[in-house]
């Protein structure tokens, strides 16, 4: 029984047929295929976005830092929420990719950013001169951290406290279909009608093997990306197979079934920990459960071999109840879920 992560699960049948697919004859590298033109194609029709530029890559830590090194130079100060992937998960990449560009870390429940704490923020950035050097955009992540979501009318606003300090506003999105299928929301009202002005659209943790795409709502910004990322050793000479996956998931709307999936996994999950005696630290929006367990239902499952993290991190061990992420994937087993409720019941 693994709860670990979304990762620890597998690429989707169509997923894998598309590779298959992919995998005939001859064509040209480095992106000039059939295959990159559709899914390029399909997913600007999935956002409604005809002249956005989309590329790919492998992994969403590469997807964030170089759309981060993008926008920001290396003098910047890139907005954060504290507990943001790029702050705490990625090994200083976004500053590595930037050339040196600084994470300002803010506070926020359930892993969001709150429009006043922004605004403070920026305000202080801007008067803080040459020394602290100069502001340079603002990253949100939806699904945050913590499984929550930020609706259409939060992105709104964080979009225009970001552009009134004339600051792009780049959303992670590596859980992207888990917000989206949870807010009953289009990709585009949750993007740029909202004013995101990029997005990483998460594939790896829903249904692909391993690929992310990059999205600039507008082309200007994307100005020499793609030397940028030449540069960063992020370029497939075999870009077709990236793309194939890509593009199973954006063809008949499978990557926005994918999240509802995972999304009524976690919801199940949720409910049945509740009436096994656990609780909840936050109410369940997306594919992540953050609860807390008796002691004794917690080592019951730990002996059974059930992964999941403790949270925030290992230091939780001892304390009662016990608190921890559980996160579903689209194929997490619906055996898998009962058995571990059967386990801590």
């Amino acid at each position: 029984m693994n709860f670990a992560s979304d990762n620890a699960w597998c690429a989707h049948p169509a997923v894998m047929a598309a590779l298959t697919d992919a995998n005939h004859g001859a064509m040209m590298g480095y992106g000039a295929d059939a295959v990159t033109a559709a899914a390029e194609a399909a997913l600007r029709e999935v956002l409604e976005a005809p002249e956005a530029v989309i590329r790919f890559v492998a992994t969403g830590t590469a997807a964030n830092a170089l759309v981060c090194a993008q926008l920001a130079p290396g003098f910047g100060r890139i907005y954060c929420h504290e507990d943001a992937h790029i702050e705490t998960s990625e090994c200083a990449a976004p500053e590595f990719f930037t050339g040196g560009a600084k994470l300002v870390t803010l506070p926020g429940a359930g892993g969001k950013i709150a429009p006043e704490t922004l605004t403070e923020a920026i305000r202080r950035g801007a008067a803080g001169g040459l020394n602290e050097g100069r502001n340079a955009m603002v990253s949100i992540t939806n699904a945050t951290e913590w499984g929550t979501l930020y609706s259409v009318a939060e992105v709104t606003a964080l979009a225009e406290i970001a552009h009134a300090g004339g600051l792009p506003l780049h959303m992670d999105g590596a859980r992207f279909a888990n917000a989206v299928a949870g807010l009953g929301v289009t990709a585009a009202d949750l993007t740029w009608r909202a004013g995101v002005d990029a997005l990483c659209f998460g594939g790896t943790k829903n249904g692909a093997m391993g690929a992310e795409a990059m999205v600039f709502f507008d082309p200007a910004q994307a100005e020499n990306f793609d030397y940028r990322r030449k540069q960063s050793g992020h370029v497939f000479s075999k870009n077709r197979y990236l793309a194939a996956q890509m593009l199973a998931l954006a063809t008949d709307g499978l990557w926005l079934e994918l999240g509802r999936l995972a999304n009524a996994k976690a919801a199940r999950l949720a409910e049945g920990i509740l009436a096994a005696g656990g609780g909840l630290i936050l109410p369940v929006q997306s594919n992540a459960v953050f609860a807390t367990l008796p002691t004794a239902a917690h080592q019951r499952a730990r002996a059974a071999g059930v992964r999941y993290h403790l949270w925030p991190d290992k230091s939780a061990e001892g304390l009662d109840p016990v608190p921890l992420r559980l996160v579903t994937a689209w194929d997490t087993p619906d055996e898998e879920i009962e058995g571990f409720l059967r386990l801590i019941g």
